[in-house]
């Protein structure tokens, strides 16, 4: 018997109707093919067996080569990515599922080994994070990366606007805009890791500039109903921090809405951590942003339900119960419990902690 909640009712996202408004968060898997970064036919097979969720977020993808940052991490960039992006949306479409792809340029968080001919990685700084990466099988510090040129930005703008055009001929029904998580258009946007003082730098509206350029210029590829994006407005995720958070993100949503973005997907708290790591007014957020609102980090069924019920959000983001119950919606809705993750699987590997995690279905057969 399902649990009285607004989680289960059907959602229109643009000019999609999602079953649910549980979303699966984008995650990071490392399971590409190495060298050429294709998503194999794992990946088809993992992402086929959540499409009862309303909306599948793939883990994020590198729009160029320039913007990797970990190893075996998909991309969306060359041919042979999009014939095997292609393989996962026809999966997910055939078992009746929706689903956008997340585009992704890391910036700072990168390793050299990871970049054309050795180069540094790219930044709005010469500022070297302090954290590290998944390269070459272990964690190893990033590396310190070079300021980009005023020139090369609309080269970078260019990269998602060419991921975008990709996504949409591999079959997605849409793309989120990683945003977040102290990657590049969030280091442009804090002013912990951007220290220019050229168009790109100082004031709120000139590091905001990137984020919103390059939402314009997806949203003109894919169309504003088909295009979503991310930001983590307060978290410290990559060694990343602003002096403003409320000022700045309340300038950014305020331009997010006027491009009529479809969906604002925002992680409240610290990535993975707690939810009240720093004060931050995200219904401001909500009244600022005329599409729909999704609310990710710690959210559980009650959490869920109580958000959802109070008008506070759209929909809801769940990511590492997703990678252990791949059948989560209907865990969900009788209170089953759920599959306990298995972090030491969570990057790289095989099938393990993959596509091996029973469904309520199978558990219940083999008893």
């Amino acid at each position: 018997m399902s649990r009285p909640t607004k989680l289960f009712e059907p959602y229109k996202l643009g000019p999609i109707t999602l079953a649910n408004r549980a979303v699966m968060a984008p995650l990071t898997r490392n399971r590409a093919v190495p060298g050429s970064f294709v998503p194999g036919p794992l990946a088809a097979e993992y992402y086929g067996q959540r499409a009862s969720a309303g909306l599948l977020v793939t883990e994020a993808s590198q729009v160029s080569q320039q913007g990797q940052g970990y190893q075996d991490t998909p991309g969306i960039y060359s041919r042979d990515q999009v014939a095997g992006w292609r393989k996962v949306t026809d999966r997910v479409h055939e078992r009746g599922g929706k689903i956008f792809i997340q585009l992704w340029h890391v910036g700072r968080i990168s390793h050299t080994a990871l970049q054309a001919g050795g180069a540094a990685p790219v930044a709005p700084s010469a500022i070297r994070a302090k954290g590290k990466t998944f390269v070459n099988g272990t964690f190893a510090d990033v590396s310190e990366p070079r300021a980009l040129e005023l020139s090369e930005i609309p080269g970078i703008i260019d990269d998602f606007k060419r991921a975008t055009k990709n996504a949409l001929e591999a079959g997605f029904d849409g793309v989120e805009i990683h945003g977040a998580n102290g990657y590049l258009l969030d280091q442009f946007a804090k002013d912990g890791a951007n220290k220019r003082t050229d168009a790109y730098g100082v004031s709120i509206e000139n590091r905001a500039k990137l984020m919103l350029e390059v939402s314009k210029a997806v949203a003109a590829e894919a169309g504003a109903d088909r295009t979503g994006i991310r930001i983590s407005p307060v978290t410290p995720a990559n060694d990343i921090s602003d002096s403003s958070p409320q000022a700045l993100f309340d300038h950014i949503v305020d331009g997010l809405s006027a491009l009529k973005l479809v969906y604002l997907h925002v992680v409240e708290g610290a990535t993975g951590g707690p939810r009240d790591f720093a004060p931050f007014d995200y219904a401001s957020l909500r009244k600022r942003f005329a599409g729909a609102y999704m609310a990710n980090n710690a959210y559980d069924f009650e959490l869920a339900s109580k958000v959802l019920a109070a008008n506070e959000a759209d929909l809801i983001a769940f990511g590492k119960p997703f990678i252990s119950n791949p059948d989560l919606v209907e865990r969900l809705k009788k209170g089953a419990a759920l599959n306990e993750w298995d972090k030491n699987t969570f990057y790289g590997g095989g099938a393990k902690g993959y596509t091996d995690y029973p469904t309520l279905e199978a558990a219940e057969a083999a008893e």
